[in-house]
Parts: structure tokens; C-alpha cells; sequence
């Protein structure tokens, strides 16, 4: 696959486009890194390591025509978390229909683990219903993405301030299995769908990296911390306050959750998943880190 070809790269300052866009700029690959704000350290980060960054919007018809232009090759990414689940739909079905006016030859869209397993989780049954939207449009070639939650989900401020405090909180119960990916994996496995374009055509693949209890997670936090972490299971209702979408999702966990098989996964895409243990021993889990950064983590 020459490396030649652009990819436009959505949500290319956040954490899961931005793990994608730097595995391609290291494997040599043109990459055109789509953001709302092009002035800021994300976009300036991602400029000095060789991509061309370009302001456009989702919401923006117009923007998305000129950032695609001439492209071979696009990441799809949305998330619900700042306008909802409905925005995110709409936003992810047009740039889907916009990538395939503009000649679009391969798309890769990045969903959630599960999307196809009729959850009654609203930000799963959007993604599931955009996959359908990119089938439908057949292009050339297309691969979607499904990860499960992130392990970077820890670094968000009001959980890392928990575990610098010595407790790691979710709204699961103690015995609950959790399937988790480190970002990292999800670069990788976003760059496998680039160079293997005609090989994963049409290939849905869920990935994860590790699966462990909250016990377990915050025995691991203890041993990388230096300090006694422990795991608190929080009120579901807590969670239903602030969101019905997250309380379902959260709910599922509990009583079906993700099933990737992560051995078998490993060993057919060549890709060695980062475990919890390790991914948690490369953190900075001091007071004042800069936790802020991973506000857009999700799933």
C-alpha cells in the first residue's frame, strides 16, 4: 500500500484520532489531520510531526467537501458526549455520505464494541445505525473499528483525583468482568485497517486488551500507585442523574457485557494487546497531572 495516499483524519486531536493519525505519520503515511481548532497544541503537536492540518466541522457540509478533497483515505469519529447522541448520528452519517460523494476510496469508521448485539444502549445503537448507513453506501473498500471502554477513561480528573485518594469508583458490581483497550491498541489496529484496505474490506472487528474485575484493576492502581486503592462500587442512580445513556450503558455491563475474544483477535491481526498492568505502570497518577487531556475518552 503506498504510503502516499492521504487519509483525512476526524477527531484527529482527541485520543482515539489522534492515536490513529500518529500511527500512520510513523509508518510514513500522508495524513491530513481534520480539527475545529488547527491553532491549538493538539493540532500544533500533530503539524510537527508531519501531518497537514486542516480546520473543518462535522456540522459543516461545506468544510468536510474541501478537507476530504482529493483524499484517498478517511477515519470517521464521533462522539456523543457534546451534543448528544441524535447530533452524533446525524454528524456521522453525513460524513459518511459526504466521504462517498467526494470519492472517498477507503473508510475506516471507528464504532463501539457490541454495536451489533441490539444493547438498548443509545450511544451504541447510533454507532450501530451509522455502520449500516456505511454498508449501505458501498464503497470501495471499508473496515469499522469496535473498542470497548478505555483504560484512559482512569486519567478522567474527577476518577483520577478518586484513586490519588485511594479509590477507584464505577457504577459496576465487584464480580463484574470489564473489557478494557488501551488507545495505543486502538492507533494500531486503526493503522492495520489503512494498510490492509483490501484484505479487512467490510470486516467489523471488535477490540480489547485486557478484562478484569474493579477489585482487580484497583489491586493493580495499588501496586503502580504506591498507595492503597480501593475498589466502591457507586450508585447507579448517581450515574442516572447525569446520564440515562451512561446508567444503561453501565447497567449492560453488569448483566451481559462486551465479549471480544481477545487472544483469538491478537493472534489473527498480529497486534499484542497492551494489559492493564502495563498500560497503568506507564501513567502518571500524581496529584496535578494533566488529566484534562483525556476528557474525551470514552465507551
Amino acid at each position: 500500500m503506498p504510503t502516499d495516499r492521504v487519509v483525512l483524519v476526524s477527531g484527529s486531536t482527541g485520543k482515539q484520532g489522534g492515536a490513529i493519525a500518529r500511527a500512520l505519520l510513523d509508518r510514513g503515511w500522508s495524513v491530513r489531520a481534520m480539527t475545529r481548532k488547527p491553532q491549538d497544541e493538539p493540532a500544533r503537536q500533530l503539524r510537527e510531526l508531519g501531518a497537514e492540518v486542516v480546520a473543518a466541522d462535522l456540522d459543516d457540509e461545506a468544510s468536510l467537501r474541501s478537507a476530504l478533497d482529493n483524499a484517498w483515505g478517511a477515519l470517521s469519529l464521533q462522539n456523543s458526549w457534546e451534543g448528544g447522541v441524535a447530533h452524533e448520528e446525524e454528524a456521522g452519517k453525513r460524513f459518511a455520505r459526504v466521504a462517498k460523494e467526494m470519492g472517498i476510496q477507503h473508510l475506516v469508521y471507528q464504532s463501539v464494541a457490541s454495536a451489533h448485539r441490539r444493547t438498548g444502549i443509545p450511544h451504541f445503537e447510533s454507532k450501530w445505525r451509522i455502520e449500516e448507513t456505511v454498508r449501505s453506501l458501498e464503497f470501495p473498500s471499508y473496515v469499522i473499528i469496535r473498542p470497548v471502554m478505555f483504560m484512559e477513561n482512569l486519567l478522567v480528573p474527577d476518577t483520577l483525583t478518586g484513586i490519588q485518594n485511594g479509590v477507584y469508583a464505577l457504577a459496576v458490581r465487584p464480580d463484574t468482568k470489564l473489557q478494557s483497550i488501551a488507545v495505543r491498541d486502538i492507533g494500531a489496529y486503526g493503522l492495520l485497517a489503512f494498510e490492509s484496505a483490501t484484505e479487512l474490506n467490510g470486516r467489523a472487528i471488535d477490540i480489547a486488551g485486557d478484562e478484569l474485575t474493579g477489585p482487580e484493576m484497583a489491586g493493580i492502581l495499588s501496586d503502580v500507585t504506591g498507595h492503597r486503592v480501593q475498589f466502591r462500587q457507586m450508585p447507579i442512580e448517581q450515574v442516572r442523574a447525569f446520564s440515562e445513556d451512561i446508567a444503561k450503558n453501565f447497567e449492560w455491563f453488569d448483566n451481559v457485557g462486551y465479549d471480544v475474544d481477545i487472544e483469538k483477535t491478537s493472534a489473527e491481526y498480529g497486534i499484542t494487546p497492551t494489559r492493564f498492568r502495563t498500560w497503568a505502570a506507564q501513567q502518571n497518577w500524581s496529584a496535578g497531572s494533566r488529566a484534562a487531556e483525556y476528557a474525551g475518552a470514552s465507551h
